[in-house]
């Protein structure tokens, strides 16, 4: 086990230095000059070059690249080229946002992709299930940021029932919590329908186990066999799904957060990409990153301690 968690570490290390190394890379290839860009066509030869010297620019590619994981190494992300403040800061002052919202949104696509999953099992091969496979599959297909701006005329602007924008007022748990419902709504519910398939899958496959078999022998109800039993051992794959799925769920943020106005990540990185401020970029790209690869690998770990069959794999 132990080996397995330092194999495991030691590949997300990995693919971090590969992604820093990219998104570092990335800057050159982007058509026209960074400072360029940034200060527009109107700026002075000066202005332009004194922006290069400011964000390092004007040294050599290796020579840059070595002091971006000196300082990454260091706990610096970068300093901001216009506010001069550093990136991490702007980053931990809203990414608690960003994560309030995945952690809502998945946590209620969670709770009702199972009941649905189970209730799919149950009636399964009727009318209920038919339907729940139809909606399911409906609501996978659509794009999360459609349904941000469905849900923002519908519920905020006909029937006005929350905000549109914001995330709240500061100190009142209430009206954060309301300015939430649609963001959160729109985050998670094509994976309502996603998870309430791989529950069903993973059901079906786990009740005709020998050990569900005789659970029916010896009377038990279906729900308590369902609930008791088959659930327990069916919500294992589900967990290194979850924390993809949290990672795409940060990722739709981008757009969601855009449609309504929500500081966050996703609000930092358009807001960083439009004045063309690469430092953030950078920054904010790298941090949700290795972000994503803990979550991944706490999630693999995990099941290498729960499955017994990953355990003998690992043993032998």
């Amino acid at each position: 086990m132990l080996a397995y968690a330092i194999r495991r570490v030691g590949l997300s290390l990995l693919i971090l230095i590969v992604v820093m190394t990219a998104m570092y890379g990335m800057v050159f290839l982007v058509p026209g000059d960074p400072a360029s860009l940034a200060l527009g066509p109107r700026a002075t030869p000066e202005l332009k070059e004194a922006l290069r010297e400011r964000m390092g620019l004007d040294q050599p590619i290796g020579t840059q690249i070595m002091h971006f994981f000196g300082n990454v190494l260091q706990g610096d992300l970068g300093t901001d080229v216009w506010s001069k403040r550093p990136v991490l800061d702007q980053i931990l002052e809203v990414f608690p946002n960003t994560l309030i919202l995945g952690v809502v949104a998945l946590g209620w696509a969670l709770v009702l992709g199972v009941l649905l999953g189970c209730a799919a099992v149950v009636w399964r091969d009727t009318a209920l299930d038919r339907l729940l496979g139809v909606l399911s599959v409906s609501v996978i297909s659509v794009p999360s940021f459609v349904i941000a701006i469905y849900a923002l005329i519908v519920f905020a602007v006909w029937l006005n029932w929350l905000p549109a924008i914001g995330a709240g007022e500061a100190g009142d748990l209430g009206s954060q919590a309301r300015a939430l419902v649609l963001p959160a709504f729109a985050l998670g519910l094509g994976w309502v329908g996603y998870l309430a398939r791989l529950i069903r899958a993973s059901m079906l496959e786990v009740m005709e186990a020998p050990h569900i078999r005789t659970a029916r022998a010896f009377g038990m109800s279906e729900r308590d066999i369902v609930f008791r039993h088959a659930l327990r051992v069916a919500i294992v794959p589900t967990i290194s799904v979850l924390a993809v799925g949290f990672g795409g769920i940060l990722s739709s943020a981008v757009f969601v957060e855009s449609v309504f106005s929500r500081p966050g990540i996703g609000t930092l990185i358009t807001a960083a990409v439009e004045k063309r401020n690469y430092p953030v970029v950078m920054g904010t790209v790298l941090f949700m990153t290795a972000f994503y690869l803990m979550i991944v690998t706490a999630a693999d770990l995990l099941i290498a301690r729960l499955d017994p069959r990953v355990r003998d794999v690992l043993r032998s």
